[in-house]
């Protein structure tokens, strides 16, 4: 179930902004933004980081009461790129700005925690405006879900009231979204990852090589030439997501290994790129094969508990002198809310080898990855 993000074409689309004059009266005309009832028909599941992006979004409404605070927020988000909220609060001196930036530090430390990250990861929390300025118009705040199938999108005015937004299309009024940087959450997480699967043994130091001279020449492998996914139309509420791959296979001393890719410039789906990005170094594995699992993190991804997770199952596979594909162990690892509402799982390429070269098409159809053999010379 895969998504890559959308959105971003939609803000080029939609935010021409000039956020500055607006006025905290809402225009009576524009009626997308409904009331919220209860009870609120916004989510199936809520998971941590939605509660806490929830919160936030409403503290940041409440906030923009402030006439000077508010004006510092719209030119802020006027460049219509997503700005990182706790650092828009230090450098004011607004009140509005003084009584929010506590909040945003404890919800940083919070989604920080429910992504399995390092207290020192700091601020996460980035704000990002969905909709054309209307003079008149107060925007709206709110969080984006991670359920691609939520049905609507709670958000908040600057008193505090609640509407529930049609989440099927683009509201006809501003709206600013409060989500993850998912590019630094990312960063973050692959270093968890590897921290992780190194203590459990799954990324274990390269073993000196039996043929050292041959070693010292260099290594082949696996290159991505060129990188292709697909759309499935998401909605307006999502941010861009960071594509990560988890290549599997045996290492040197006959354990399963497991290595991260991160393939930060997949911003738009249908869009062929091309990274001539090393995917596999086949000098730290024992056979001639390997499997990739592709995933993303769209903001509420646990990268501690996806490596305990691998770690539980991929730790019960032994070598037993032959090649086992890995990759429905990586999947089994997985929770099971990955399969529903989360699109954390997006593609699977099985038995790539030395030799592989040309087009590849995934397991599930979602993605395409051109591959070509590349030495790498030692200096």
């Amino acid at each position: 179930m895969f998504s890559l993000h959308s959105a971003q074409r939609f803000r080029a689309v939609l935010t021409g902004v000039a956020l500055t004059g607006l006025a905290v009266t809402a225009a009576p005309g524009l009626a997308s933004a409904a009331p919220a009832s209860a009870p609120s028909r916004h989510a199936t599941r809520v998971s941590a980081v939605d509660a806490i992006e929830d919160g936030a979004a409403r503290s940041l409404a409440l906030s923009l009461g402030d006439p000077a605070w508010r004006h510092q927020v719209a030119g802020a988000l006027s460049q219509g790129k997503a700005v990182d909220l706790r650092g828009l609060t230090a450098g004011s001196a607004t009140k509005g700005a003084a009584g929010l930036g506590a909040h945003l530090a404890k919800a940083d430390r919070q989604v920080a925690d429910a992504k399995g990250l390092g207290a020192d990861t700091g601020s996460l929390l980035q704000a990002r405006l969905v909709g054309a300025a209307v003079d008149g118009v107060e925007p709206l705040v709110a969080s984006s879900p991670s359920d691609d199938n939520a049905t609507a999108v709670v958000a908040y005015d600057s008193t505090g009231k609640a509407y529930d937004l049609a989440a099927d299309h683009a509201p006809d009024r501003p709206v600013i979204l409060v989500d993850v940087d998912t590019d630094k959450a990312t960063e973050a997480g692959m270093k968890v990852l590897r921290q992780e699967l190194a203590a459990a043994g799954l990324q274990a130091p390269v073993s000196a090589p039996v043929n050292t001279a041959a070693a010292a020449a260099g290594f082949w492998t696996t290159r991505v030439t060129a990188v292709t996914v697909k759309d499935v139309k998401e909605p307006w509420f999502k941010g861009a997501a960071e594509i990560f791959d988890l290549v599997t296979g045996f290492g040197l001393d006959g354990k399963v290994r497991v290595d991260t890719v991160t393939m930060p410039y997949l911003d738009d789906a249908n869009k062929t790129y091309y990274p001539n990005q090393i995917l596999v170094n086949w000098s730290l594995y024992k056979y001639n094969l390997a499997d990739v699992v592709m995933m993303e993190d769209d903001g509420d991804t646990n990268y501690s508990s996806l490596a305990k997770a691998l770690a539980a199952v991929l730790l019960t596979i032994t070598d037993q002198g032959a090649y086992i594909p890995l990759v429905n162990a990586v999947i089994d690892a997985m929770p099971s809310s990955w399969w529903t509402d989360d699109p954390d799982y997006v593609e699977s390429w099985y038995t790539l080898a030395t030799t592989t070269t040309g087009t590849r098409t995934g397991a599930s159809g979602n993605g395409t990855m051109t591959f070509d053999r590349y030495w790498v010379s030692a200096l």
